[in-house]
């Protein structure tokens, strides 16, 4: 895979280079509360900038319908990245019309462009092949080189993350060939004890990781909406939490595997339950009651994990060599749900192991509750990409910038 040093080594002075960002941010209206993707991706676009290159970055942001939403615009993300790189950035408000041909045609040597949200165009996303092929054709028209650098979107065949590679000398950038390093370090050449904790709402968005980290880790310990279902399956009643009864065959299979390998399979002893879901805008105090995790009350719903079972997952952690953690342990937004998340959190830290943090609402959570993002080894910007990385499969938009 060429690197974007590789580029600058050939010379990047006077070429236009679009970089296919992740700008994918949270916002509130027009606010962004996370700016760690930006971040994250700002280095190579300075970088780029730096060699003289004149650079055009482009991401998607939310989930619009192929037509302009101002609702999930990126004029935010514009702004954000002009103040970390201390210089203006130009908007484009399109993808491919006369405003992005406009804009990107002004640019000079060192400046650098936005185009609006790639998702405003049907194209982007499109099962077609040639609708897709089509909407990269118009991309490839505004520059003369391709930087890949939005780990975050490399599991989707889009036309901006596989097909635009295709039709310009690409790279990929340092965000992307970081994240590389970091899960070949999680798959291939692995210290031990390997810890994996997974947390989030469905056992469904982690069954392939499972599958494939059950052959590879020393411990998976569980926690968040997933965990319920894995308690259904060992026969406990769990009121009214998340549960995906349909899962529960697969989750019996996988602690049977589990036992068979060696691999301890840890859930929740305790839980922190209530009757109603706390309010996340207020914050207002929940009151929950804790309960053992075989003892949920048939009205109450598992919010977070307990005293118990923290300390319990923190000696887990204590002697591990390797931990990949992906999935909050609780309501991690609520004061008074967010003690678990905050429990592993610093159970990494605590731990001498190389820690990564799987992107997504872990990366969040990271950051909500205050903990330093230099003291764990890796924060990825890419929770899918991570997971499909660990579970085995091509990623389109890494097998792009491979030839």
């Amino acid at each position: 895979m060429k690197t974007i040093d590789d580029l600058i080594q050939d010379g990047v002075a006077g070429k236009r280079v679009f970089v296919r960002a992740d700008l994918n941010v949270p916002l509130d209206g027009t606010t962004i509360t996370d700016d760690g993707r930006i971040r994250a991706v700002q280095p190579t676009i300075a970088k780029l900038a730096a060699a003289g290159a004149k650079v055009i970055v482009a991401s998607h942001l939310g989930r619009p319908k192929g037509t302009p939403d101002p609702a999930f615009s990126l004029a935010p993300a514009a702004r954000r990245l002009g103040e970390l790189l201390g210089q203006d950035v130009a908007f484009a408000t399109d993808t491919v019309g006369e405003s992005a041909r406009s804009v990107t045609a002004a640019l000079t040597d060192g400046q650098v462009a936005v185009l609006e949200n790639l998702r405003f165009n049907a194209g982007e996303t499109s099962k077609d092949d040639a609708e897709r092929g089509a909407f990269a054709d118009q991309l490839a028209e505004l520059a003369d080189l391709y930087v890949g650098d939005g780990f975050g979107a490399v599991h989707r065949k889009h036309a901006s993350v596989f097909d635009l590679p295709k039709r310009l000398p690409h790279a990929a950038g340092d965000l992307i060939a970081t994240e590389v390093g970091v899960l070949k370090k999680l798959t291939e050449d692995v210290e031990r004890p390997y810890v994996v904790v997974l947390g989030g709402a469905k056992v469904s968005d982690k069954l392939g990781v499972i599958d494939n980290l059950l052959k590879k880790a020393d411990r998976i310990l569980i926690g968040g909406g997933m965990a319920y279902t894995f308690l259904a399956a060992k026969g406990h009643e769990v009121g009214i939490s998340l549960l995906q009864k349909d899962q529960i065959p697969v989750c019996l299979e996988y602690l049977a595997e589990a036992e068979k390998r060696g691999v301890e399979f840890v859930l929740p002893v305790d839980v922190l339950v209530s009757a109603d879901f706390p309010d996340l805008k207020t914050k207002a105090p929940a009151h929950p009651d804790l309960v053992s995790s075989d003892a949920i009350p048939a009205d109450k719903e598992g919010l977070d994990i307990g005293p118990k079972t923290r300390e319990l997952y923190a000696a887990k952690l204590a002697d591990a060599g390797t931990v990949f953690w992906n999935g909050p342990m609780g309501v991690f937004e609520h004061p008074d749900y967010a003690n678990g998340t905050k429990a592993v959190a610093q159970g990494l830290l605590d731990s001498d192991a190389f820690t990564v943090v799987g992107g997504g609402d872990s990366a969040a959570a990271v950051r909500l509750l205050g903990f330093d993002e230099n003291a764990f080894g890796h924060i990825s910007t890419g929770g899918g990409a991570s997971l499909e990385y660990l579970e085995g499969k091509t990623l389109p938009g890494l097998a792009a910038l491979e030839d």
